[in-house]
């Protein structure tokens, strides 16, 4: 095993560089020898958090690790340009949850732009270029007349039309990255680009078009963490309900009322708030989940129930400790992880909101 890159991946309060070593060791404990990368050994691969955890990778100069695990994502594609929403144990021939949801298919494109910006491999984005385009396409079969992305389609087929605005801000995001590729590639996509500005103008002004999933918090900053909102509108909504949300000291809530903070939500805040110029803030938050993380793997507990002290569910998850690493990884000046999460390079597509 190599040793880790982490001299980025060190921050007051958060890791040290022995602690940072330490948390990716435990991400590669967990993926397979074929590079799939499940929560945990034993538990589902979902396509989302297993690219995520290879960007970690990647943060951490892991680049071959992570170069598995996108091969892994192109081996298994399926036809129609998808995969499937769980894969026990990160076995492709064993899927448990034959739905294809929307924003997991269209994730890789995020993993596979931070890789090529890591690493500069032309021949890796080539072989993953069909890839991309095969999950764009799919994910763009389910974008709705007024420019959200429906969920998912199910096994059978059937397209499910409603959409999710956390689903539809990570697409977003997706997207972009999609384009920066075709970009770097020289093979305009204006298909796109009318989509991802379509998408764009129904996170920042049609709200109804949404399922109303006020009660969690990333309905709350994914906008902002999927660069649909930026500047003063980001900020603005941050402060809304930063009271509502967050729980001083412990982290974010994932839904409220419940009285439980999770790891993967309050990292991802931390990066939405990075993005948006609140470093500070960024880093009090991360500072907040230290007491999520385990001694013994450097991983990290999914979340706390505070009204009882109880750290549930009991799984250190892969995609825990990845959201944590990318948001150290941005906060300490990776290159690779600040162009992704802060948009340089990322085309904007057309925005229907410019003409009006």
């Amino acid at each position: 095993m190599t040793t880790p890159r982490t001299e980025h991946l060190v921050l007051a309060g958060v890791l040290t560089a022995e602690e940072a070593a330490q948390t990716v060791r435990g991400i590669l404990a967990v993926q397979r020898a074929d590079g799939a990368i499940p929560w945990f050994r034993g538990h589902h691969l979902d396509p989302w958090d297993h690219t995520e955890a290879a960007m970690a990778l990647d943060a951490a100069g892991e680049h071959e690790a992570a170069a598995r695990a996108y091969a892994w994502l192109a081996r298994h594609q399926n036809q129609d340009g998808s995969w499937y929403a769980a894969y026990a144990d990160g076995d492709a021939a064993d899927v448990t949850d034959r739905g294809r949801e929307t924003n997991f298919c269209a994730y890789i494109a995020v993993g596979v732009w931070h890789h090529y910006l890591a690493t500069g491999d032309d021949a890796f984005l080539d072989r993953m270029w069909p890839s991309v385009v095969a999950a764009v396409e799919f994910v763009l079969e389910l974008q709705r007349p007024g420019g959200q992305i429906g969920w998912k389609r199910e096994d059978d087929g059937t397209a499910v039309e409603d959409a999710l605005l956390t689903g539809s801000s990570s697409v977003h995001h997706a997207l972009r990255c999609a384009l920066a590729i075709a970009e770097e590639r020289e093979e305009p996509q204006p298909d796109w680009e009318l989509a991802v500005g379509a998408l764009r103008h129904a996170i920042r002004r049609h709200p109804e078009r949404f399922l109303d999933k006020d009660r969690y918090s990333m309905d709350w900053y994914y906008p902002v963490l999927g660069g649909a909102l930026t500047g003063v509108e980001a900020k603005e909504r941050i402060e809304r309900d930063w009271d509502r949300f967050v729980v001083p000291g412990l982290g974010v809530r994932c839904v409220v009322p419940n009285p439980w903070v999770t790891g993967g939500e309050s990292a991802e805040l931390a990066l939405a708030l990075w993005a948006v110029g609140e470093s500070d803030r960024a880093l009090e938050v991360l500072q907040s989940i230290q007491h999520l993380r385990d001694p013994s793997t450097g991983l990290y507990w999914t979340g706390y129930v505070f009204d009882s002290g109880a750290l549930w569910p009991e799984e250190l998850t892969s995609w825990t400790a990845g959201s944590l690493l990318l948001a150290v990884a941005a906060l300490g000046g990776d290159e690779a992880t600040c162009a992704v999460f802060g948009g340089d390079r990322l085309p904007l597509g057309l925005d229907p909101d410019c003409c009006q």
